[in-house]
C-alpha cells in the first residue's frame, strides 16, 4: 500500500440529504462552517446536499421531482408572460 496518498484535512463529515431527511457519517475533504451532533454525542461538520443514495431514483425504485430553485415555477411564468403577450398582438 503507498504511503503519503491520502489528504492530510480528511475528517468524518455529516452529510445530510435534504430530500429523505436521511443523515450519513462519512470520512470526507468537503469543507463546511455548519456543525451538527452526531448519535455518537460528537460534534461533526455538517454538509447538506440535495441527492443521495437515499433519495436517488437509481437506488430508491421511486421517481421524485426535485425542485429546490424554483425551475419548474419560473418556467411557468415566462410560459404565460410569453402567452399574454402573444395575445396582446
Amino acid at each position: 500500500m503507498k504511503t503519503d496518498i491520502h489528504p492530510s484535512n480528511q475528517r468524518y463529515v455529516i452529510f445530510h440529504d435534504i430530500t429523505s431527511d436521511e443523515k450519513f457519517l462519512v470520512m470526507s475533504t468537503v469543507e463546511t462552517e455548519l456543525t451538527e451532533k452526531w448519535t455518537d454525542g460528537k460534534e461533526y461538520p455538517l454538509y447538506k446536499v440535495e441527492i443521495s443514495s437515499a433519495s436517488h431514483p437509481f437506488y430508491t425504485g421511486k421517481e421524485t421531482i426535485i425542485d429546490s430553485a424554483g425551475r419548474v415555477d419560473k418556467f411557468r411564468l415566462r410560459a404565460e408572460k410569453a402567452a399574454a403577450a402573444k395575445a396582446a398582438k
